[in-house]
C-alpha cells in the first residue's frame, strides 16, 4: 500500500470516502466530508435529508450565468461475500500493481474525490468565474432512487433552479479513462403481468384454465415484436422477460394465476404510452383475463453534440491525447432525472470493469487523469 504522504489529493480523499462503509441509503458521513471541503472552498451548502436518505445541493458562483453541475452518489452496493475479496472491501488501499481496490472506487467514489478536488482547483485559481459550479449529491442511487436526486431535482424545478450542464460521475469508460462517455440512456419500463385462468385437476383439463398455456403464444408474440427501429443514437427498444412464476408445487394441480415480470429498455423512438398500449392490444387479442402493474423507472434522455460533449470531449483530449465516444448503452442512472430540467447530462467516470463487483479496483492513477479532466471541462465552460 502507498503511504499515505504519497497519495495526491484525489486519492487521499477517494481513500477516505471509500474506507466508510455507505451500503445504500447509507451515507456513513461521506457528505459531511464533501461538504466540509466545499464550505472551506466559499460554495453554499444546503444539505437535504429526505425520508431516510441523505442529499445535499451545493452552488459557487454568481446568481446569473451557466450553471455547471457535478452530480453522483456516496452510496454503494452490497459487498458480497467477504471471503472473496483479496482486501476488505472498506481498506481503501492501493495495491503492488496500483491499482485502487475497494467498494466503490470505480462506481463511485473516486469520481467524487476527482470532481471535488477540480471543483477546489478550479474556484481557487478563478475565483470571479462566469456563472455557478454546482454539487448535486445523493445517497439514494443503488436503492430505490425516490428519495435522491429524483426529489432533490423536484425541489429544485420548483424553486426554478437552473441547471445548464451536468456532469454524472458514473463509471463510463471501457478500457482507458475517457475513452466512453455517456451522453444519453435508454428508458426503462418494468411490469408485472398476471393472467387468470381457473385452477383444477390435471386428469380434468376441461374443467380448468391453464393460465400457463394461455398466456404462453402472448409471450412469444411479444418476444418476438419488433417495438421501434432505434435511431442514430439508440438501438431497437427490447423486451425482455425476467420471470415467470405459476402453480401451487404439487404436479396434479393445474394453477389458477401466473405471473410474469418483464422489462422494456426503449429508445427516443417510443414512448411509455405506446409500450403499454401495444402490449395490451397483443394480450386481448389472445382473449387473456390479465391485469398489469407497470413501473417506469426513467424516460430516455439524450444530449446532442452541443457545449458540453464537445468541451468534455476537448479536454479528454488535452489530457489524454485519445478522441472519446459519446454512447447511450448500458443501464440507467441519476442522469434520467437531472434531464428533466432540459439539462443537457453526460456521464464521464472511471473504468466500469469491476463496478458491482467482489474486489472492484480502478487503476489509482486514473483519478488523477480524470480531476485534470473535470478542471480543464470547468476551464472551457465557464472562464
Amino acid at each position: 500500500m502507498s503511504a499515505p504522504a504519497t497519495l495526491s489529493p484525489t486519492l487521499a480523499l477517494a481513500c477516505d470516502l471509500i474506507s466508510r462503509p455507505s451500503v445504500t441509503p447509507v451515507d456513513a458521513d461521506c457528505q459531511a466530508v464533501m461538504m466540509k471541503r466545499l464550505g472551506d472552498a466559499g460554495f453554499a451548502l444546503e444539505p437535504m435529508r429526505i425520508e431516510d436518505v441523505d442529499n445535499f445541493w451545493a452552488r459557487h458562483g454568481k446568481g446569473d450565468g451557466p450553471v455547471l453541475c457535478f452530480a453522483g452518489h456516496t452510496d454503494v452496493v452490497p459487498t458480497g461475500p467477504i471471503s472473496g475479496w483479496q482486501h476488505g472491501p472498506f481498506d481503501a488501499l492501493i495495491d503492488e500493481d496500483g491499482m485502487l481496490c475497494g467498494r466503490g472506487a470505480a462506481d463511485m467514489k473516486g469520481s467524487l474525490a476527482a470532481m471535488l478536488v477540480a471543483a477546489e482547483r478550479f474556484v481557487g485559481e478563478y475565483p470571479d468565474h462566469k456563472g455557478s459550479v454546482a454539487f448535486l449529491i445523493t445517497s439514494d442511487e443503488e436503492g430505490p432512487a425516490q428519495h435522491g436526486t429524483k426529489a432533490v431535482v423536484e425541489r429544485l424545478r420548483e424553486r426554478g433552479e437552473r441547471l445548464d450542464w451536468c456532469i454524472v460521475g458514473e463509471p463510463s469508460s471501457t478500457n482507458l479513462v475517457g475513452d466512453v462517455v455517456k451522453n444519453g440512456r435508454r428508458g426503462s419500463l418494468g411490469a408485472v403481468l398476471t393472467v387468470r385462468g381457473k385452477q383444477g385437476h390435471v386428469a380434468y383439463p376441461h374443467l380448468a384454465q391453464n393460465p400457463i398455456h394461455l398466456v404462453a403464444p402472448a409471450l412469444a408474440e411479444l418476444a418476438a415484436e419488433r417495438w421501434d427501429q432505434g435511431n442514430d443514437f439508440f438501438p431497437p427498444t427490447s423486451f425482455q422477460i425476467s420471470n415467470l412464476n405459476s402453480g401451487t408445487g404439487a404436479t396434479n394441480v393445474i394453477p389458477g394465476e401466473l405471473t410474469a415480470l418483464f422489462n422494456f429498455r426503449f429508445s427516443t423512438e417510443s414512448t411509455v404510452e405506446g409500450l403499454q398500449a401495444r402490449v395490451a392490444a397483443i394480450l386481448d387479442k389472445h382473449g387473456l383475463n390479465w391485469h398489469i402493474d407497470w413501473a417506469l423507472s426513467g424516460r430516455p434522455f439524450l444530449t446532442e453534440p452541443g457545449a458540453l460533449l464537445d468541451a468534455v470531449a476537448a479536454s479528454i483530449k488535452a489530457t489524454t491525447g485519445r478522441d472519446t465516444q459519446a454512447s447511450t448503452s448500458g443501464g440507467t442512472s441519476d442522469g434520467r432525472f437531472i434531464a428533466t430540467l432540459g439539462t443537457q447530462v453526460v456521464e464521464l467516470g472511471p473504468v466500469n470493469a469491476t463496478i458491482h463487483q467482489v474486489n472492484e479496483r480502478i487503476l489509482a492513477s486514473d483519478l488523477d487523469v480524470l480531476t485534470e479532466i473535470y478542471y480543464q471541462t470547468l476551464v472551457r465552460l465557464l472562464t
